[in-house]
């Protein structure tokens, strides 16, 4: 008679081979969690970047299904592992950036360890906005104080800290003298959220608008800020630097703010900053941006618009928000070009200087096209021109 011990190691060889045998003929595996198949259902890297022509569909496309909104030509396909996979609609699809001036401002950003928030928030329109043939007619947006944000907003890719490294003291003096020489005719100048900072940054970004008009005063600057925490004294010292427009994004309707933007960050709060920017400054433009597509109603969004004209905000610009990555809040709806064009007609019927709306605009999307050609240039033609106010001594001080 075998030993017990034996007996016991021969029924644990046995039930672990039942365990994990392998599937025979007729055995389905167990297929992905659900939680899995939505995670890897959004558009990928090769939708945003595919060409104007249509690319042949593979046998296993050819199983698609389509959006119960005809009207919106959204797709869905079955691939070779049996998932459904979101098809961008044609309207969002963009070329891959290159160009002589987009390859020079990416290496002089190198050069001089700057960042962008083109390249830092994956930004669609970035070969448009760098690759020009004319310099004098690209646009950059700058982000300052480094790349990494104390906040954590749903729909953003820029990576977040609660102790971002230190700030670099010569950045407004690079950031200056890199527009001076790129010689570009717009620049917005953002930044990450630094609410580890006793100012949230503003003496930062005046001391950088003052420099770069020292430097290119012919360059047109617009500082696209936070909220600073609520803390308006921050707010009219970036007002009083120079500056032409004054940038600060709502970035969704009030009532789903909670659920996009970082919880520090509200709908009134973001009101306050934009009407405390048009209090320090006469003549300052004001600006505000919203995505689309996250769920919101049109009775929600016409409330925001009413709340933005109490601000006495300017400009407003609408764009379709697209989701960077798969670990970000999931696309609700992809907007048509029609439905934003109807969103700029009724923006600026009411009282709205100028409106940019489509799918693929956004805050600082070409940004010098509205404002060079409908307000500051006729402004600094009248000879009115903004005044730079440098922050006292007192503010100044920590």
């Amino acid at each position: 008679m075998p030993p017990a011990t034996t007996t016991v190691r021969t029924f644990l060889r046995q039930t672990r081979g039942l365990a994990t045998a392998t599937p025979g003929a007729g055995i389905t595996k167990r297929s992905p969690t659900n939680f899995t198949d939505k995670l890897n259902a959004g558009p990928s890297f090769a939708d945003f970047t595919g060409g104007a022509k249509d690319e042949i569909l593979s046998p296993e496309e050819s199983l698609e299904l389509r959006s119960p909104s005809s009207s919106e030509m959204i797709r869905t396909v079955i691939n070779a592992k049996g998932k459904e996979i979101t098809r961008l609609p044609s309207w969002l699809k963009t070329n891959i950036p290159i160009g002589t001036n987009y390859n020079k401002i990416k290496e002089d950003l190198r050069g001089l360890n700057l960042h962008t928030v083109c390249e830092e928030a994956r930004c669609p329109n970035i070969g448009e906005c760098w690759g020009g043939s004319d310099k004098s007619a690209a646009t950059a947006t700058i982000m300052l104080m480094g790349d990494t944000c104390t906040r954590g907003c749903r729909f953003c890719s820029v990576k977040t800290s609660r102790r971002p490294p230190p700030l670099d003291v010569h950045e407004p003096e690079n950031t200056a003298e890199a527009l001076k020489r790129w010689g570009l005719g717009y620049v917005v100048l953002t930044s990450v959220d630094r609410d580890d900072l006793a100012d949230g940054g503003s003496r930062h970004f005046a001391e950088t608008i003052m420099k770069i008009k020292q430097k290119a005063p012919a360059i047109l600057v617009e500082a696209l800020t936070g909220d600073f925490m609520g803390d308006l004294a921050q707010v009219e010292i970036v007002a009083q630097s120079g500056l032409d427009v004054y940038a600060h994004n709502v970035e969704t309707v009030e009532e789903l703010t909670p659920f996009v933007r970082d919880r520090r960050a509200t709908f009134r709060q973001s009101l306050a900053v934009l009407k405390k920017a048009k209090e320090s400054k006469e003549g300052l433009i004001t600006k505000t941006s919203m995505m689309l597509g996250l769920g919101e109603t049109e009775e929600q969004v016409m409330d925001a618009l009413k709340e933005l004209r109490k601000a006495d905000v300017d400009v407003v610009t609408f764009g379709q928000y697209m989701r960077p990555t798969k670990r970000h809040m999931k696309v609700e709806k992809y907007v048509t070009p029609e439905e934003f064009e109807s969103w700029r007609v009724k923006a600026l019927e009411m009282g709205f200087m100028y409106v940019a709306s489509g799918p693929l605009v956004r805050s600082s999307y070409k940004a010098g096209e509205a404002f060079i050609e409908n307000v500051l240039k006729k402004r600094r033609a009248a000879g009115v021109a903004p005044s730079v106010t440098a922050p006292t001594e007192e503010k100044r001080a920590e």
